[in-house]
């Protein structure tokens, strides 16, 4: 297979690492992330006792670097989550980590115990051996092993499979900017080439705009998943789940040119709000008042959503307060007109100049508005754009305001 892409050069392994704490604390389960040889890129989150321990003797540590590098590769054959036992008898699943066919390595996690019935029925990865029977230490901490419900063990294994899709789109989007900006210096020297170039430029430009998601809140939901799978009922867990899944497949499968129906960017808004519902309780109130005559309005991909995040952001966490949002939309006959408007503390004159000017990139979620900005002009024309308006007293809140075209040039 071609190695043009490296797993370390790829993606920034302080950022994975972050990631797999936080998975693997809000999960309960051990997780490491390996390259195509099995090798391990990041430190060890959660790991039992025995595989810790078992990982210290070089011998052992060889029959689970081999386990690993088995599990990533069955895992990028099948294009998904391959549940399996590794060599000491845990059970364990690789999630592939790929790019346009080119396999990097894989999350492996498990190390845990399920229902007997169940875990006779998963293979082994490699030929089982009993060498770590050698030692009564280690003997006593391989029965220590805690079980989990397969079925919770499975689920975890999609999720995880969500968030490597979307580690992958964002790193994507990163090589889409580094390129974006050598381009930019070949026009200097090539002018002859310019109108070619200002166009794969403006494609480029696009894309690398619309995938700037903030993986705080990926982050956020992962731990309010684990919470729940303790405090709550099954149901309310499942649901949470479910929405987390329909966000992350729209995240996944918009299509190319960047645009979609209001009514599925409206859907994604939903999942997201109902999710912070769960994460806030109280701590807020939504309303929606958009007709369904504007569901197949088309719009730019994931233009609300940045826009009801810095609500959270900037209303509901630094205050104590209920805090609400309305989202509305009109029409003036030409153009569908959607109002976003809070109840907090309000934007300056000055600061809503500077972000909207882009000067203001990094404070009170200048980069997310920006960007939307830029890409309504892209996409509709330099008429289109954004708004915002703020008495900037307390309570008396913001309106952000943009503009679709009813129907398509």
């Amino acid at each position: 297979m071609n190695n043009k892409y490296k797993l370390h050069e790829f993606l920034d392994v302080n950022r994975l690492q972050t990631l797999q704490d936080n998975f693997s604390k809000s999960m309960m389960i051990a997780l490491v992330i390996v390259d195509r040889e099995g090798v391990p890129v990041t430190r060890p989150s959660g790991f039992s006792d025995f595989c810790a321990r078992s990982r210290m003797n070089q011998t052992l540590a060889q029959h689970c670097y081999d386990s690993d590098r088995a599990g990533g590769e069955a895992a990028m054959r099948a294009g998904k989550p391959v549940v399996y036992r590794c060599y000491c008898g845990f059970v364990e699943f690789a999630v592939p980590i790929m790019i346009n066919n080119h396999y990097l390595g894989a999350f492996i996690s498990g190390q845990v115990k399920v229902e007997e019935e169940k875990e006779q029925s998963i293979p082994f990865i490699l030929k089982d051996n009993l060498l770590y029977q050698e030692s009564p230490w280690l003997t006593d901490l391989h029965a220590q092993t805690r079980p989990m419900p397969y079925e919770r063990f499975e689920s975890t294994a999609d999720t995880l499979l969500h968030v490597a899709s979307y580690l992958v789109e964002q790193a994507h989007a990163n090589n889409i900017q580094r390129e974006l900006r050598q381009k930019d210096l070949e026009l200097n020297n090539e002018l002859h080439k310019r109108v070619e170039i200002e166009r794969s430029l403006h494609e480029a430009e696009f894309k690398a705009l619309s995938y700037q998601i903030n993986p705080h809140f990926l982050f956020n939901v992962l731990n309010t998943i684990g919470r729940l799978a303790f405090l709550e009922d099954a149901s309310r867990t499942e649901t949470m789940v479910h929405d987390f899944s329909d966000m992350m497949r729209y995240l996944l499968r918009k299509n190319n040119n960047g645009l979609i129906t209001l009514g599925q960017e409206m859907n994604y808004v939903n999942c997201y709000m109902s999710i912070q519902k769960v994460r806030m309780n109280d701590r807020f109130e939504y309303q929606c008042d958009i007709p369904s005559k504007y569901n197949d309005v088309v719009c730019p991909f994931l233009t609300l959503q940045p826009l009801v995040e810095n609500f959270f952001n900037y209303v509901v966490e630094p205050r104590e307060m209920k805090s609400h949002i309305l989202i509305r939309a009109t029409d003036d006959g030409k153009d569908v007109i959607i109002e976003i408007t809070d109840n907090g503390d309000g934007i300056s004159p000055e600061a809503i100049e500077h972000i909207l000017s882009g000067k203001q990139n990094r404070q009170k979620g200048g980069i997310g508005i920006i960007n939307i900005k830029k890409r309504l002009q892209l996409l509709f024309g330099e008429s289109y754009g954004l708004q915002i308006s703020s008495p900037y007293k307390p309570m008396l809140g913001t309106t952000i305001k943009l503009r679709f075209p009813m129907v398509l040039a």
